[in-house]
């Protein structure tokens, strides 16, 4: 693979998943402005060797020795990479001069720790870990301010928000996080695809498989996310990353149900404009955007044709069918030690469906409880990432003791 010496090196942390194999895609596109420094996994070790090897990675990333001996017995190519363990390794390497900017893709309370060290670093952070911002939305938010860190989203909806926004917090090239909500805008829209149980009746959704909440209709993504799809949960921590990228407070956003997921979100303006961003369900768009950024780069998505699509369809979400939707909004309200239990249970709920240990329908009620259960903690201060673990680990030890068996 042909690299530029002036070419931004970058840091791809989860890149066996959706994400990560999309982002390495547009980087081949690209090899005289970018370059792979670093790629990290958890389990998949014959695919990041595949990777490695494809791309030239001189560093990789794995959780601990069985996945590095793994690794090493998968390795074909010629010159074995730097092998880097543990999590620790996994925020030096954010942080080191090396690394351009960081694609933060680890699903999952499992990816905050690297995020936040990135921040920290003053990275060009491409954010498609959620509970950076869910979790610890303002130590991250704080760390991105104080150390002049650019923040892009790549999620579809907040990175068409973005795209849609004026060029509020934007100078000299660079994306910088707001403190305030751009004052001309009225609103944030959220779209959602509604998922695989759109149209189904509530009380049919007791007996749902993890295949069937797994098969969503539009995109392509890991198993965890795609049950967050199914239950709407996906699109609440959108509204709480929403809240934190554009300061934008709970009672502007909203939520509207698009199943043909061409509309990525919209902004409304003051003087009753509606921006929206379009285009073809293909993550590509958005990693682009942020890997380019402010130019646009080809992602190897193809044109989007409307007369094909025909029609564009919206409603308002259905709370019998999605109850978890209104949860996150009451977490997002209640403050940030609500929005650690909101995300920490349902990663608990959620494993356990899939396991075959829960009720699809009853991920709303371990939700639900773990809320409860949190209301009654005293007042604590959230100020460090320490804090932030503990707490989490706290709900997590709470949701796995609801007769999770």
């Amino acid at each position: 693979m042909r690299q530029a010496t002036g070419s931004q090196r970058v840091v791809v942390l989860g890149s066996t998943g959706s994400i990560g194999v999309s982002t390495l895609d547009v980087i081949a596109r690209h090899p005289d402005r970018l370059r792979v420094h670093a790629l990290s996994a958890n389990s998949r070790m014959e695919d990041l060797a595949g990777q490695a090897a494809a791309c030239g990675a001189p560093v990789v990333l794995v959780p601990d020795d069985a996945a590095r001996a793994r690794f090493v017995a998968a390795w074909r190519g010629e010159n074995l990479p730097e092998i880097r363990v543990g999590a620790q390794a996994l925020a030096d390497t954010v942080a080191e001069a090396q690394c351009d900017m960081v694609v933060a893709a680890i699903v999952g309370a499992a990816g905050l720790p690297s995020a936040l060290a990135a921040a920290r670093a003053g990275k060009r952070i491409l954010l498609a870990n959620k509970e950076a911002l869910v979790a610890a939305g303002t130590l991250f938010m704080q760390a991105v301010r104080d150390s002049g860190a650019e923040l892009l989203p790549i999620d579809s909806e907040h990175n068409a928000i973005f795209q849609c926004l004026p060029h509020h917090g934007v100078s000299g090239n660079r994306a910088h996080a707001p403190s305030e909500p751009a004052t001309s805008v009225r609103r944030l829209l959220l779209t959602a695809s509604g998922g695989p149980f759109r149209l189904a009746d509530p009380a049919d959704l007791q007996s749902v498989t993890p295949a069937q909440a797994c098969a969503h209709p539009n995109w392509s993504m890991g198993r965890k996310i795609s049950v967050d799809s199914a239950t709407m949960v996906n699109k609440g921590l959108e509204v709480i990353e929403a809240h934190w990228l554009f300061a934008m407070p709970p009672e502007r956003i909203e939520v509207v149900i698009h199943p043909q997921s061409v509309v990525h979100s919209l902004v409304e303006y003051v003087d009753g404009s509606v921006l929206a961003q379009l285009g073809n369900p293909d993550m590509r768009t958005p990693i682009s955007y942020g890997l380019g950024f402010p130019d646009r780069l080809e992602s190897g998505v193809g044109m989007l044709d409307l007369a094909r699509v025909g029609r564009l369809d919206f409603e308002e979400p259905n709370f019998a069918r999605f109850p978890c939707l209104p949860l996150c909004f009451a977490a997002l309200k209640a403050g940030q030690g609500a929005c650690i239990a909101l995300n920490a249970a349902n990663e608990i709920a959620v494993q356990a469906f899939l396991e075959g240990r829960l009720p699809y329908t009853w991920i709303a009620r371990v939700i639900e409880a773990s809320l409860e259960w949190q209301a009654g903690w005293p007042s604590a201060t959230l100020g460090s990432l320490e804090d932030v673990l503990a707490a989490d680990a706290a709900v997590r030890a709470y949701a796995g003791n609801l007769g999770l068996a």
